[in-house]
């Protein structure tokens, strides 16, 4: 979203309908007439400028094209998906159901921003956006239209339990969705982990192989000290 400022147009009609006003009741025969009319007009559009201040409205921002047409189309989709989740928050009352939403649309973004920062990974979520997502949203709309019924009848009452019962399983899906992303980098990670682990071994800078280096150095040789021939020990002065 980004902020446009709206002119407001009272005070420029306010200072033309002094000049109007002050021709029909005052002279305009000579300069100085023009300037105590002028001086007038600007009064009130000083007055009507401060009683009519310029608005700031929120406008949504164009979306800018990436040159991958199949990746514009999921980041607007994902906008908009965004929103109507946004627009259920606020109509449901339930505060459970509410909270799960919030989640959903944070998972939500957090997928989208992923895949727009690695459009690699487009194709990972196709069955996500295409499927799973819109109906979601579908079920949650239904959800909202039926709740907003204030009817206890036998078909909303038990359709709005299996909603609330099925909240936890799609939340749990959407988080899966959004680890799945992670599958390459971790593998990436994993593999970085154990290629250093070695060369440090090898370097000799791990505590392992700095226990291991301790344990094969030899042990210091014992002398004995000299015997008679009877076996007894012989002091040497």
């Amino acid at each position: 979203m980004k902020q446009v400022v709206r002119k407001s147009t009272i005070p420029l009609y306010a200072a033309a309908a002094t000049w109007l006003l002050y021709a029909l009741l005052f002279p305009l025969y000579r300069p100085l007439h023009y300037v105590l009319a002028a001086g007038a007009a600007a009064v009130i559009g000083i007055v009507a400028r401060l009683l009519c201040p310029n608005t700031v409205e929120e406008v949504p921002e164009e979306p800018k094209s990436t040159g991958n047409a199949e990746l514009d189309k999921m980041i607007d989709d994902g906008r908009k998906a965004i929103a109507a989740m946004k627009r259920l928050d606020d109509n449901i009352a339930d505060p459970t159901i509410s909270a799960q939403i919030v989640r959903l649309q944070e998972l939500s973004g957090k997928i989208f921003a992923q895949v727009e920062q690695n459009p690699e990974k487009l194709p990972q979520i196709r069955k996500f956006m295409n499927y799973y997502l819109p109906t979601t949203l579908k079920i949650l709309n239904a959800y909202d239209r039926m709740g907003e019924q204030g009817v206890a009848g036998e078909n909303i009452t038990s359709t709005m339990h299996k909603v609330e019962n099925m909240m936890a399983t799609i939340i749990t899906a959407f988080e899966k969705q959004l680890d799945n992303l992670f599958g390459a980098e971790a593998m990436d990670i994993s593999t970085d982990m154990v290629v250093l682990e070695n060369m440090m071994a090898r370097e000799g800078l791990t505590e392992d192989a700095l226990h291991k280096a301790a344990q094969e150095q030899p042990a210091p040789a014992q002398t004995e000290p000299p015997q008679d021939d009877e076996g007894g020990i012989t002091l040497e002065l």
